[in-house]
């Protein structure tokens, strides 16, 4: 693995890198990629799968999600016939098992968005119609636990996570399990919402996004360093920016948030109605700052070589240049 100081991702690709683990693709290169594969979202689609201040245009599915569905649709039905082969070869059916794919990237960098982009690409292939999508924030300790542990200010890390309730899940999906529940997070109350699940029955692909996904460094609490949340992934994606890029887009966020949020007192962002603009800009660079990035460099950006693929993103959020470990 990499250390975080690594060189951007080249934006032409790189043949002469024979002892590269990757293949690098300009944005045209990849856009090639997509061959005759069907544009099946419309932009009223985009409308409710985008995310906020994330410019998404039908050209940037076109270009840059449509060849990766395509590259997908491939892996996941040659894990089908294998599956199908090993039934035969050992003379007794088993528990379909869902392929899972890891999308890992810091906050505010828009890895919700095409997460939500693949899941409705992928959904539309006729073998595996059946996507779910996991957000790993589901996992995150309630605040109340945060707070009696002294980790409000350790959000988004690895310790403020329940992984050994993650690690159980993926295992139950992993083992071919129905009818499972995972917990849900709200942004709006900042809080896991109690009471309240997501059910997740025999998909045919699971798409699981998070800060922390790729980690292979932090086991569950009390726990060895023996099983990863990373174990149960058989293709993993990171999406990156550089650094102050990402930072402008969580100010940004932080500020259409805080606008959203004057006239609605349920919303966590309605405690800083008050500040001025200025002054909301401030405290979204502090948190930023002190938290944020201190996790982005400490614990995300180092997995980043641990993907299969790696999308690098420019400051209009368009996709620049595509990474793809080989095989």
């Amino acid at each position: 693995m990499r250390p975080a100081t690594v060189l951007p991702i080249p934006v032409r690709p790189v043949k002469s890198l024979h002892q590269s683990p990757y293949l690098y693709f300009t944005r045209a290169d990849w856009a090639r990629l997509r061959a005759d594969t069907p544009m099946t979202l419309t932009e009223q689609d985009l409308i409710h799968l985008k995310g906020i201040n994330v410019n998404l245009s039908l050209e940037e599915v076109e270009e840059v999600f449509l060849p990766l569905s395509r590259l997908l649709n491939f892996y996941v039905s040659a894990q089908q016939r294998l599956y199908r082969e090993t039934q035969g070869f050992l003379g007794h059916p088993e528990a379909r098992v869902p392929y899972i794919i890891g999308m890992a990237g810091s906050v505010a960098v828009g890895k919700s968005t095409t997460a939500r982009i693949l899941q409705a690409l992928l959904s539309r292939w006729p073998n595996h119609p059946k996507v779910e999508l996991v957000t790993t924030d589901g996992y995150l300790y309630p605040n109340r636990i945060l707070e009696e542990r002294g980790l409000m200010r350790r959000k988004g890390f690895p310790e403020s996570f329940d992984l050994r309730r993650l690690i159980r899940f993926l295992s139950d999906v992993k083992a071919g399990r129905t009818g499972l529940d995972t917990p849900v997070y709200s942004h709006h109350v900042y809080d896991i919402v109690r009471d309240q699940t997501v059910r997740v029955d025999a998909p045919d692909i699971v798409i699981v996004e998070g800060l922390n996904v790729l980690q292979a460094g932090q086991a569950p609490q009390g726990g060895r360093h023996s099983t990863f949340v990373s174990d149960f992934f058989d293709l993993t994606v990171y999406v990156h920016a550089e650094t102050p890029v990402i930072r402008q887009w969580y100010v940004n966020r932080f500020m259409t948030f805080r606008e959203r949020a004057k006239q609605d007192p349920t919303s966590y962002f309605y405690r800083f109605r008050d500040l001025n603009d200025d002054e909301a800009r401030d405290h979204a660079s502090w948190i930023w700052r002190e938290i944020n990035e201190v996790n982005l460099v400490e614990n995300i950006l180092p997995t980043r070589w641990r993907a299969r693929l790696i999308l690098d993103k420019g400051p209009d959020h368009r996709v620049r240049s595509v990474a793809l470990r080989k095989i």
